[in-house]
């Protein structure tokens, strides 16, 4: 059997990489880590569309993230570009490397090698951990620290913009699903539903799912 972990944060990107997955494997697994985000909904809203599509779900524990600090997603601060590095301060420095690490050593104990993120250096707000390169360079690492060369990291959305994501939902039939149960918004806000979802709307995450949604289809 072919066998995948999906990197899951609840999210609309993780979510449709978790429909493409169940599309290419024969058993996916999601794992989302709780890292003390100050948008940990999105664990609820995992657990929830993990029970709805009845697939193993396992939430991880990486806190030494958010003891690090500093950032948008683990303090209660401003969101905006950071003066220092000019990157948005929401970016957490290692997060990705972190995950896909824990990932790693999890699939290693359970013969899981295949590895499915929804990183996109198109649309991924400078984040440096999205790009291709890195999970190039990830993988070629997590083969040679666990001597398994079958360790393969999978990343669907990579070279497609918030638009071209939507119509990927769409070709999996997943977008009405993704619309009601996916949380990106940067904020933890679900009381406002929106044609493109639930968020406040005008955080970077709300403003990029809503700019996509419009231009994939073309009204609000």
């Amino acid at each position: 059997m072919k066998k995948a972990i999906v990197l899951f944060s609840g999210g609309q990107d993780s979510t449709t990489c978790l429909f493409w997955a169940l599309k290419h494997f024969d058993e996916v697994i999601a794992i989302s880590f709780d890292y003390g985000q100050r948008h940990s909904v999105e664990l609820k809203q995992a657990k929830k569309i993990t029970q709805i599509l009845e697939i193993e779900h396992h939430i991880l524990s990486a806190p030494a993230l958010n003891e690090i600090g500093k950032t948008a997603l683990t303090d209660n601060q401003e969101i905006k570009n950071s003066e220092k590095t000019q990157l948005p301060n929401t970016f957490v420095p290692g997060r990705n490397l972190i995950f896909l690490s824990l990932a790693a050593g999890w699939g290693y104990l359970n013969d899981v090698f295949n590895i499915v993120t929804g990183v996109c250096q198109t649309d991924y707000s400078g984040y440096p951990d999205c790009r291709y390169t890195f999970i190039q360079s990830a993988e070629m690492t997590l083969q040679l620290a666990l001597d398994q060369p079958k360790i393969k990291i999978h990343t669907p959305l990579m070279f497609l913009n918030k638009a071209q994501i939507w119509k990927v939902s769409q070709d999996l039939g997943a977008l009405d699903f993704i619309i009601e149960n996916t949380h990106t918004c940067y904020k933890g806000e679900r009381s406002q539903k929106h044609v493109w979802g639930y968020g406040c709307g005008t955080c970077p995450a709300c403003e990029l799912r809503k700019k996509g949604f419009e231009e994939a289809f073309g009204y609000l």
